[in-house]
Parts: C-alpha cells; structure tokens; sequence
C-alpha cells in the first residue's frame, strides 16, 4: 500500500525562528506535489496552519481533526478538504494516528511531542508499523535526539529502539523516505 496519508505534529506557535515556518509550507507543497494527503490538528495557526495552507496552495488534500475546545484557540481552519470536529483531545489523536500511512513530527510543543511519544511507543509495542520522521529543521530537534540517545544508553529501552523512527534534516529526504518501496 502506497503511503496515501500522512500525519504532521506541530505546533500551533510559529516558533521564533522563521525558518520553521519555511519548513512547515515546503513540506506542505511536497505533500501535495507527491499526492499525499496532509492530515493535521486542523488549526489555522502557527506551523499547523503555515503546513495546511502550503498543501492546498500546492492542490493537495488537507484533513484536519480539531477537538471542539480548541476550535477558537487554534483558529478551526476552514478552509480544509475534510474537517472533523471531535469532542475529545483524545479522539482527535486517536483519528491522527488511525488515519495516517505514516507521521512526520516537525518543531512543535508540549503537544507535537505528546503525539510524537505516543506513536513511538506503539511502534515501540508493536501495535503500529507505519514510519516516524522527524524533520530536524535547523536543529530544531537536536535536544529531543538527544534525549532519545541517552534514553537507549541508560538502558531503558532496547538497543533496537533507535530503528523506530528516522531523523532527516530537509524536506526532500522525507519525502524519499515516504516513497521508498519498503514504505509502500
């Protein structure tokens, strides 16, 4: 099966650095050109809303899942493909992560690194073989990388652990690594 839908984490802030931002509407236009359909937290703001708008720029596909609370705090983006409104943080990740054929995590907060560690530790469980990709966006990851490093060396998870998600640093590499035949 060709990976057809794709999950991007991140965050609902544009960050301080504008190269997030760049980031976050290439790979947007990638997703569309390559004719993977982006689906997201469904908000309008910050690196979510700079990835959605770049994918339908670009005619793609947008689907964004917003929980009914975040609707005027993430600025419910209307202008999707598809929209789902749930009632629930977690029937919105949930959705996130049933809908997907693969994830990428780019800059984000609290939140982009919540769905992150979820899908990691069901990959990590065996209840999910779909790729994770983090886009090391100008280093952007680096502290989170290194975490995940000292987390394997300390012991407390599998040597094997590392071979659960990819680190790439542009746009152009993630989109090799989703149409790679062994993704499909």
């Amino acid at each position: 099966m060709a990976i057809q839908f794709c999950s991007v984490f991140c965050g609902s802030r544009l960050g301080h650095d504008p190269a997030y931002m760049h980031t976050a509407r290439a790979l947007g236009t990638a997703l569309a050109q390559a004719g993977v359909t982006l689906v997201y937290g469904g908000g309008k703001a910050g690196l979510m809303g700079a990835v959605a708008d770049a994918t339908l720029q670009a005619g793609g596909r947008v689907k964004g899942i917003i929980p009914r609370f975040l609707e005027a705090r993430e600025i419910l983006h209307e202008g999707v493909t598809d929209l789902d409104v749930t009632e629930d943080m977690p029937t919105r990740k949930a959705k996130l992560f049933e809908i997907a054929d693969a994830y990428i995590v780019l800059p984000g907060g609290f939140g982009t690194f919540d769905e992150f560690s979820e899908v990691l530790v069901n990959r990590q469980l065996g209840l999910s073989q779909r790729p994770i990709i983090i886009l090391n966006a100008h280093g952007w990851a680096d502290a989170l990388i290194a975490m995940l490093r000292t987390t394997l060396e300390q012991g407390f998870a599998d040597a094997t652990a590392s071979s659960l998600y990819e680190v790439v640093e542009d746009v152009p590499s993630v989109i090799q690594l989703l149409q790679e035949p062994s993704r499909a």
